[in-house]
């Protein structure tokens, strides 16, 4: 009995100490964005370094269009932005890029062709 309370014990306090950290991983401290927000802003980043460097040519107006609407819905505007030309193409491949070395997954991308 005394030898299953013991076993039991050090669970109790993994399972307790499992419980707070999530708790405080989960809530982000006052004065913090969203990640949401932070993602859009490294997003943002990203793709005023990119244009930057790639320039706007090539890049169709409803790209552009559909683009500027994704990143002022603050990145959470349903994914439609098809790249087609070879530069739309080159912009959406440096982009995705860099965002996964921002910490992004590719789910947050705004890339997406519909039929």
């Amino acid at each position: 009995m005394l030898v299953a309370a013991l076993k039991a014990a050090p669970l109790a306090l993994l399972l307790t100490a499992a419980t707070g950290a999530s708790a405080q991983m989960s809530a982000p401290p006052a004065g913090k964005r969203d990640w949401t927000t932070e993602k859009c802003e490294r997003y943002r980043k990203a793709y005023g370094q990119a244009v930057a460097r790639q320039g706007i040519q090539g890049l169709g107006s409803e790209f552009l269009a559909r683009h500027e609407a994704f990143l002022a819905s603050n990145c959470t505007a349903q994914a439609d932005v098809c790249a087609r030309s070879k530069e739309e193409l080159a912009l959406a491949n440096t982009l995705v890029v860099l965002a996964m070395n921002a910490g992004m997954s590719s789910t947050f991308l705004p890339f997406y062709c519909r039929g």
